[in-house]
């Protein structure tokens, strides 16, 4: 769980990011007419914009509902959507998303859902969410050269360096989870370089901490054995999930009144932005995926681009921000005063056995 400390930290590298970022967009733009122009957006296509961020949220809250069933697990759907709001509020503000399962895990625990299921179904939310972008990444290279050619030339290096962390990082995930035995020996290794560098501290904890993230990873493991249904359920609704929040950028080309760009086009570059700074760490990729809008997005909104830039990272991140901070304030309240302010202190070895497979 992250500590207050570490919550008003975050909050003032969250504020210090977006006020360089807004210093850098904005700096000798003409604020007026940006104003005017998005004034002069159909609003009507932007309430659309909003409802896909609405649909991306309630998206993993599926996912996370749909597993749970698969370990026998009824949970009410809307129980899941404060999951999934709390898990993208906190990843909204922390560097590299790396707050967001912390607090899942916090309130999942709530409902006395084990801790290994919780972790289990986690993982695999993060495996398959990072994915969506690999294939994504790895199908414009290969099937979208002219498009490549004409939108991504001048920001190649930064997309090249998101994809390859991308697949960096769910290729460690696949061998950690279907090669545990392996991926131990490997991580028992570093930490025997970094004890021999003193770079180490607290050695027995973090070795504890270290055998319980490859419990989990084992366990998630014996889950994709014996439940590819539900994985390949999982991989189709991710999909669908990714693309609905892309496709956010493309009401805002709607709402200008613009034509002549196909949908395709549009969400897809604005999922290459996606792949370059999912991996940063930075809140939301802030500062950077302005920049890359500002670049990529050039041909498409011509003389209205920092007003659909503005809107489109309004809806497709700040709103976003705004909407699961609201449901994480009711996550807090419902636990907090409706249920009467516990948290349950059980493990998943507490639980009775039959509320896992």
């Amino acid at each position: 769980m992250l500590t207050r400390k570490k919550v008003i930290k975050n909050g003032v590298f969250l504020l210090t990011i977006f006020l360089l970022t807004m210093f850098g967009v904005f700096r000798g733009e003409d604020l007026q007419q940006m104003f005017e122009a998005i004034k002069g957006a159909d609003i009507r296509w932007l309430f659309l914009g909003i409802s896909l961020v609405v649909c991306f949220i309630w998206g993993e809250s599926f996912i996370i509902w749909y597993m749970l069933r698969s370990f026998r697990i009824d949970l009410k759907k809307r129980i899941c959507f404060l999951f999934s709001s709390v898990g993208f509020f906190f990843s909204c503000i922390t560097p590299s998303a790396s707050g967001g399962q912390p607090m899942q895990l916090y309130y999942m625990n709530k409902e006395k859902i084990p801790v290994p299921v919780s972790a289990v179904i986690l993982m695999i939310v993060t495996i398959t969410y990072k994915l969506v972008l690999v294939v994504t990444g790895l199908g414009v290279l290969v099937f979208g050269r002219e498009f490549t050619n004409c939108y991504l030339k001048g920001i190649l290096p930064v997309y090249y360096l998101g994809l390859v962390l991308n697949i960096v990082c769910v290729g460690f995930m696949t061998v950690l989870v279907f090669h545990p035995c392996l991926a131990e020996s490997i991580l028992m290794m570093g930490e025997g370089c970094l004890k021999r560098l003193h770079l180490f501290q607290q050695i027995k904890m973090r070795r504890k901490k270290l055998q319980e993230s490859m419990q989990t990873y084992r366990e998630t493991a014996q889950y994709l054995k014996q439940h590819k249904k539900v994985l390949i359920v999982v991989i189709i609704c991710t999909f669908l999930q990714r693309f609905a929040l892309f496709a956010v950028t493309w009401m805002v080309y709607r709402s200008f009144g613009l034509s002549g760009m196909c949908m395709e086009d549009v969400v897809l570059l604005q999922a290459v932005i996606a792949v370059s700074v999912d991996m940063l760490p930075l809140p939301g990729g802030m500062g950077v995926s302005e920049t890359l809008f500002l670049k990529i997005f050039a041909p498409v909104f011509g003389t209205l681009l920092l007003p659909a830039m503005v809107l489109s990272r309004s809806l497709g991140y700040y709103s976003e921000l705004m909407i699961s901070a609201v449901f994480t304030a009711a996550a807090q309240i419902y636990y907090s005063i409706m249920r009467g302010g516990k948290i349950s202190k059980k493990s998943g070895k507490e639980i009775t056995n039959d509320r896992i497979l």
